[in-house]
């Protein structure tokens, strides 16, 4: 086994098709499957299921793709170290949309103008999905709110988040969830940790929502209460920062809404010089 044949499986892992691979690595496809092959029959063991053009990781090439992003991520690591160089190359970054739009513009700014040999590629999402993709070496890091607990990942507090409750304008105040009952709420997918929060705040005062629509943006969300449709959890700095923020009536419930820790969190023990730069940034 050598590092060209864990860059050939990550490629085609990556890409879902030898030529794919050939294209992003400069090869010729017979030379992509036949070290691939010579991959597998070391290993003892398929590493892909073959379905006509696409292939699909097997059981054990998943488990198998998460030891090579982490060996070659070291190796890049360990080059970088012993050549003495300053960060580069490319630093993927996750985000939720709130920290992406709010907090992220001066920090990147900044960071690009530290270190201009860093391509960085900012990708946002609800915190399930970037936590998933950090464990699985898709992202170096990510911005969620925290804390975070999983054996696999480390991190730091980089920023605090208050998340507010909108309603239409002519909604009269809101203190608990019993008194909007039944309401309809906004809210994005059901792994985003802000749409729990919003769902156990009605379980904790034995209330229930009526139906939830599910989102893909806070301007959206904002617009569709705004409307007189429902209810919607967002953060207040990024409701600060939208013209339709005049539109909606805003409710401070406080609880466990308030003072949320966002952290920046990266796979346990492979932290490259250029994550390592972005959190020096961040640092206090």
């Amino acid at each position: 086994m050598d590092l060209s044949q864990l860059e050939i499986f990550q490629a085609v892992a990556d890409s879902g098709s030898v030529n794919g691979a050939a294209e992003r690595l400069h090869r010729v496809p017979s030379n992509v499957t036949t070290r691939l092959k010579q991959l597998e029959a070391e290993l003892g063991n398929d590493l892909f299921i073959r379905e006509k053009m696409r292939l699909r990781l097997s059981p054990a090439g998943a488990g198998f793709l998460d030891y090579t992003r982490r060996i070659l991520a070291l190796v890049e690591e360990a080059r970088l170290s012993v050549n003495g160089q300053e960060p580069m190359g490319v630093l993927a970054l996750g985000a939720l949309e709130s920290i992406a739009a709010v907090r992220m513009p001066p920090v990147l700014a900044t960071f690009h103008q530290r270190h201009p040999k860093v391509e960085l590629d900012l990708s946002t999402g609800p915190s399930g999905e970037l936590l998933d993709a950090v464990i699985a070496g898709r992202m170096a890091g990510a911005f969620v709110d925290g804390p975070v607990h999983h054996p696999a990942l480390e991190g730091c507090a980089v920023f605090e988040e208050n998340l507010v409750l909108i309603s239409a304008l002519e909604h009269p105040p809101i203190r608990r969830a019993s008194e909007v009952n039944g309401r309809n709420i906004y809210a994005f997918r059901a792994n985003c940790s802000y749409r729990r929060l919003f769902e156990e705040w009605f379980m904790r005062d034995q209330a229930t929502p009526g139906r939830i629509f599910e989102m893909e943006s806070y301007h959206g969300m904002v617009a569709c209460v705004s409307a007189g449709s429902g209810l919607a959890l967002v953060p207040r700095s990024l409701l600060e920062t939208l013209p339709a923020q005049a539109s909606v009536q805003v409710h401070d419930v406080g609880g466990a809404f308030c003072g949320i820790p966002i952290c920046l969190v990266w796979r346990r023990g492979l932290q490259t010089p250029a994550l390592n730069a972005l959190v020096a940034l961040l640092s206090p």
